[in-house]
């Protein structure tokens, strides 16, 4: 019998209108592998009101314990006759509907009925649930001496009284959801998502902070931290604002997050009709603000590039900061310094470049060739006697590598890789691993700028029913088709319906690497578009939108530790 019950799409869902099917079993024992279920009760309430109740015994097919009958007052004689489990599962199902279940540790009451479906070849219950016990502790705490659903019937005077029996204590349960409703929502608790998460928020230092989310909006958007003067400590984007704002308190444990919360004495936002333009107005603040607890994207300024020195009459390879017009082909920007030199030892483990950065004179400059020519590595022109003609075919390899044959560099390394492995020098093949991976990620992260930057203007229509267009990577308007011709972002923020800093004075010149101020913007709507090509439409396209380029490996690299 097919049911939909709650699904986690649903968690927005005001708690008002929200259905909760509070159910409990009683059972031969706490094993739902080799225990069954001698007796159900359930109740739906929905905005404290009992919409209807459900309860009946179950025949286990098999002996009831002494024990609990004494502890249930459950006897053989009394489920003799009662329906099995099998018969009572489509009734129940249909009882349950699309509600939330609830249950005084509900793992226990979810997991029989889990296994009971299993067995009678029902899909699983999917939909999210709410534990009576953990929303106690959070907001019981030191009022009553421990947490089962007696004392707490006594100590907050329940109207129903648990007694062993399913649909007493289902009833008394409901009573119990009741109240912690009520004190949830002196917490700022309105919606589904937030009384999922607020069990996890026990005893968080910052709890009393939880205040700063009330207003904020379960849509797509940015949202930005600030401390007492005003200042932006951290901007971050969402699809559910207000369910990753307050996650911050419960299942964050990143080791930042606790000074950040300290600090925090205001939260803004900017509500995105898209995750699309949540993306970019993220990239564009932090490009902006550089808040100090933002660690990517604040560090554009310092983004290196790759460059093979082709104006020099012995080209190299060297790490450099900014792009010139001198014909040196470039890749970038990268990451991090480090990123680039994995990427120029994985470039010259291959080809034997030049690793001296003086200029190479018509006369020998050295007595002897440097080091790495001495260990064959590299060709040393310093100390004369290397062939030029040898030395071009050795540059567009390279050039060729870092263009549209990426495999003369590739597989070399690859086969070192795994000629390292095996035999067994394993730290050299790790090493070897984190170079490849390295150049495999520059070249991929370089493909997919590139792409971007070949179309001059691309026309989207979105999931969320808006239209974007992008100029060569930038996101540059954004409207919905019955709106007219649109807002270009930033211009006008009345117009518009929201402001985007930093917009770019005008598209990225083609030919030319990419800025670093463009970089992390570029890179995100190419994520982006990677994700949700499924679910965006094409409308309009100057210039390609594939590669003929060969695939691409991955290759994992080392994970380094350490760090913050």
């Amino acid at each position: 019998m097919p049911v939909r019950q709650g699904s986690f799409d649903d968690l927005g869902a005001p708690l008002v209108d929200t259905t909760f099917v509070v159910v409990d079993l009683e059972t031969t024992g706490g094993s739902p592998a080799t225990d069954a279920i001698t007796e159900v009760g359930a109740v739906k309430v929905r905005g404290g009101e009992c919409l209807g109740t459900f309860g009946t015994l179950v025949d286990p097919g098999r002996a009831i314990p002494p024990s609990i009958t004494v502890l249930t007052g459950i006897t053989e004689s009394m489920v003799l006759r009662a329906p099995r489990i099998e018969a009572v599962l489509p009734a129940l199902l249909e009882f349950v509907g699309d509600g939330v279940v609830v249950g005084h540790n509900v793992r226990f009451d979810v997991g029989f009925l889990q296994a009971a479906l299993e067995r009678s070849g029902y899909p699983p219950l999917r939909g999210p649930t709410i534990d009576t016990v953990g929303l106690a502790r959070r907001l019981l705490a030191g009022e009553v001496p421990d947490f089962r659903l007696g004392t707490l019937a006594d100590r907050l005077r329940l109207s129903h009284r648990p007694r062993h029996r399913a649909l007493d204590d289902a009833l008394a349960t409901a009573d119990l959801l009741h109240v912690l409703l009520e004190r949830a929502g002196r917490l700022g608790v309105t919606g589904l998502d937030d009384l999922a998460s607020l069990p996890g928020m026990a005893g968080h230092p910052e709890a009393g902070k939880l205040r700063l989310t009330e207003r904020l909006p379960r849509r797509p958007g940015v949202y930005l931290f600030r401390d007492r003067r005003g200042r932006v400590l951290y901007v971050g984007k969402a699809a559910n604002l207000r369910t990753r704002v307050r996650s911050y308190f419960s299942t964050d444990e990143r080791r930042k997050v606790g000074a950040l919360l300290r600090e925090v004495e205001r939260i803004d936002h900017r509500s995105c009709p898209s995750t699309l333009e949540a993306a970019v107005l993220e990239a564009r603040l932090i490009r902006a603000l550089t808040p100090p607890y933002n660690r990517q994207g604040t560090r554009w300024r310092r983004y290196p590039y790759l460059k093979l020195t082709r104006s020099e009459p012995w080209p190299r390879l060297s790490v450099v900061r900014t792009v010139r017009d001198d014909g040196g082909l470039y890749l970038g920007p990268l990451g991090s310094a480090a990123t680039a030199r994995l990427v120029v030892e994985a470039i010259e483990s291959v080809v034997p470049l030049r690793r001296c950065r003086g200029p190479v004179r018509a006369r020998p400059s050295r007595d002897g060739p440097c080091a790495a020519a001495q260990l064959g590595v590299s060709l040393c022109p310093c100390a004369g006697g290397v062939d030029p003609a040898e030395y071009a075919r050795q540059v567009r390899r390279v050039e060729d590598g870092l263009t549209h044959r990426p495999d003369v560099l590739i597989d070399p390394l690859r086969q070192r890789m795994h000629a390292l492995a095996r035999a067994e020098r394993f730290e050299e093949a790790a090493s070897t691993r984190d170079r490849l991976a390295a150049l495999t990620a520059a070249l991929r992260r370089q493909r997919r700028l590139e792409q971007l930057l070949d179309c001059d203007r691309m026309v989207l229509t979105l999931d969320s029913g808006e239209r974007a267009e992008l100029r060569r990577g930038v996101l540059w308007r954004l409207w919905r088709p019955d709106s007219g011709g649109g807002a270009l972002l930033g211009d006008d923020e009345a117009a518009a319906g929201r402001a985007v800093e930093m917009r770019p004075d005008r598209p990225p010149e083609p030919g030319r690497p990419v800025g670093q101020d463009l970089a992390d913007e570029l890179t995100c709507v190419a994520s982006w578009l990677d994700r949700h090509a499924r679910r965006v439409r094409l409308e309009h396209v100057d210039g390609p939108l594939v590669s003929a380029l060969p695939h691409l490996p991955a290759f994992r690299p080392e994970r380094r530790t350490g760090g913050a």
